[in-house]
């Protein structure tokens, strides 16, 4: 099984990112007197590397969780001392740059935390269809679940250059919408909380894939959480 790090959480509202309540990750926990935490870990996966094939391979897995996801926590940590060390120098000739870096590592800190428990192996609550409340909200916002896929695929695969495809609940729009995001932080509207969020960065798929996005993406549904998405949308609707 994945070693088990011990994660720190409480990640607030970075980048423009509309994000879900502290609850929805159980590991997402600020300090005991609710403060936020002074480093923040990435998460332990749900799940052993090799468990999501053969749709998403376990080389793939290692060096996604293990290094890129590391590399966007360390990038948070950095870019909040920057910020630290402005403020404590009053010198902020750098407070341009270092906000931009807060918000891009903050972007994909937090989007690969849910997008490590938007998945589960098929069978074991991977695959399927989504039931409930979310069902519901998908065919009245999409016409139904076929509808939705196709949608939600085609804007997927079309992203240009590193992304991600986001169903996300708009909190003033009372909706569920498909959009897609640039990077790890541009794009997302806001007032939306993501609930569920496929990676098309090469790095999630290229292994396997090679440059054939569409077919990750055709796999990736196989392995896709559905009560972890409804679970994020009672918390959204709340």
């Amino acid at each position: 099984m994945t070693n088990r790090r011990q994660f720190i959480g409480g990640l607030g509202a970075f980048g423009g990112l509309a994000v879900l309540p502290t609850e929805m990750f159980p590991t997402l926990m600020a300090m005991e007197d609710g403060a936020p935490p002074t480093e923040y870990k990435i998460p332990p996966l749900p799940y052993d590397y090799k468990d999501l094939e053969p749709h998403i391979d376990e080389a793939t897995m290692k060096v996604h969780h293990d290094k890129h996801h590391q590399a966007y926590a360390d990038g948070l940590n950095k870019a909040l001392a920057g910020l630290a060390t402005a403020r404590d120098k009053n010198d902020f000739a750098a407070v341009g740059s270092l906000s931009r870096q807060l918000a891009f590592h903050a972007g994909g800190f937090y989007n690969h935390t849910i997008f490590w428990n938007n998945m589960a192996p098929t069978g074991k609550g991977g695959g399927g269809q989504p039931t409930g409340k979310l069902a519901d909200a998908i065919t009245r916002d999409f016409g139904g679940f076929e509808k939705f896929t196709a949608h939600f695929t085609a804007a997927t695969v079309a992203v240009e250059g590193n992304g991600w495809g986001v169903l996300a609940y708009h909190s003033a729009l009372k909706r569920l919408v498909v959009v897609t995001m640039m990077n790890q932080q541009l794009g997302l509207p806001a007032g939306s909380v993501p609930l569920l969020m496929c990676d098309v960065w090469e790095h999630a798929y290229y292994l396997k894939y090679q440059n054939k996005r569409a077919d990750y993406v055709k796999a990736w549904w196989n392995v896709v959480n559905w009560k972890d998405v409804s679970a994020r949308l009672d918390a959204a609707m709340g």
